[in-house]
C-alpha cells in the first residue's frame, strides 16, 4: 500500500512554517505522497453542496504544491483535485508542466469536472458544460505535453502553430487521476486516466465503484499507454490495520487520509498513532 496525505495546503497548513514541518516529516517517515484540494471560491453564506465554510481558507494547487517541491527531495506531490472544466486548459497546462519541472517529476495531476455550481456561477462558466470541458482539456493539454508542434480543435479550445515549453519532465505528461463516483467519471477514468481518486468513501462504498471500474475496463477501450488502472483513495473511515487490510482486499493501491485542519498539535498528534502503520504496510511510489 502507497500512503499520502490529503489537505497540505488548506486549514492550518496554509502556514508555510506548518506544512514545510508537515511536509519534511511526511518524506522522512515514509509517505509516499502529499496532496491539495482546490476551491476558488466558497459560497458566503455556506449553501449546499459547499465543502467548507466561506472563510476556510485553501492555497492555490500549484503554489503549495510548488513550495513543499522545494522542501523535499522524494515524496510525490498530487492535487485531489483540479478543477478542470474552471480553467483555460491552455494556461492549466504550462502551469501542470511547470510544477512538474520543479519538482523533477514528481506531479500527480488529480482532475474533476466540479460540483459547486455557485462557483462556476461565479467564474463566468456554464455548469452544464463541465462535463464536457473536462473531457475536451484532458486531450488539449496532451496535445500541448506531447505533440512535436502542438494542434487541437474542439468546441471549446483551439490552437495550432504554438509550442509551451518546457515539457513536463515526466514522459507523456503527469499521470491522470480522475475523481468522482458518477457514471461519467468512472468512464472518464476508463478512457482517459492512469488512476481513479475516490474521497471520503467507507470500505463497502470503494468495493462497488471499483466493482462498477471493473465492468467499464471489460466493455469500454482502454488505451494501452494508460497501463493498470491504479486505485486512489481518501477515506471516511479512521485508518486501522482492519482497515487498511480491508481496503487492499477491495482493490485500492494508496491511501490518503484527511489531516486535522485544526492545529499543529492535532495533525502531530495523529500522525503519531499513523506512521507506525505506515511503516508496517507502506511501499514507495
Amino acid at each position: 500500500m502507497k500512503f499520502g496525505l490529503f489537505g497540505v495546503s488548506s486549514g492550518v497548513c496554509v502556514d508555510p512554517g506548518v506544512a514545510a514541518r508537515l511536509a519534511r516529516r511526511a518524506e522522512a517517515a515514509g509517505f509516499e505522497s502529499l496532496w491539495t484540494g482546490e476551491h476558488v471560491v466558497l459560497p458566503e453564506p455556506r449553501q449546499a453542496p459547499s465543502p467548507a465554510e466561506p472563510d476556510f481558507p485553501m492555497l492555490h494547487p500549484s503554489t503549495g504544491l510548488a513550495y513543499l517541491a522545494a522542501l523535499t527531495s522524494r515524496i510525490r506531490l498530487g492535487t485531489g483535485i483540479v478543477l478542470i472544466a474552471q480553467r483555460n486548459p491552455v494556461v492549466l497546462a504550462k502551469e501542470m508542466a511547470s510544477l512538474d519541472v520543479v519538482s523533477g517529476g514528481r506531479l500527480i495531476l488529480g482532475i474533476g469536472a466540479g460540483y459547486l455550481h455557485q462557483e462556476f456561477r461565479a467564474l463566468g462558466i456554464p455548469f452544464e458544460e463541465r462535463g464536457a470541458r473536462t473531457d475536451e482539456a484532458i486531450d488539449a493539454m496532451r496535445a500541448l505535453w506531447n505533440q512535436p508542434h502542438p494542434s487541437f480543435r474542439g468546441r471549446f479550445t483551439s490552437f495550432s502553430n504554438i509550442q509551451a515549453q518546457p515539457r513536463p519532465v515526466q514522459a507523456g505528461g503527469p499521470p491522470v487521476v480522475i475523481g468522482g463516483t458518477s457514471d461519467a467519471a468512472l468512464r472518464r477514468t476508463v478512457l482517459k486516466a492512469q488512476g481513479w481518486y475516490g474521497f471520503a468513501l467507507d470500505v463497502d462504498q470503494t468495493a462497488a465503484v471499483i466493482l462498477r471500474l471493473n465492468r467499464l475496463l471489460t466493455e469500454l477501450p482502454r488505451p494501452a499507454e494508460l497501463g493498470p488502472l491504479e486505485i486512489s483513495l481518501s477515506p471516511r473511515v479512521r485508518l486501522d490495520q482492519a482497515n487498511i487490510d480491508a481496503f487492499a482486499a477491495a482493490g485500492v493501491q494508496r491511501l490518503i487520509p484527511l489531516l486535522p485542519q485544526d492545529s499543529e498539535d492535532s495533525i502531530a498528534r495523529w500522525l503519531d498513532g499513523l506512521e507506525p502503520l505506515v511503516a508496517a504496510n507502506g511501499t514507495p511510489a
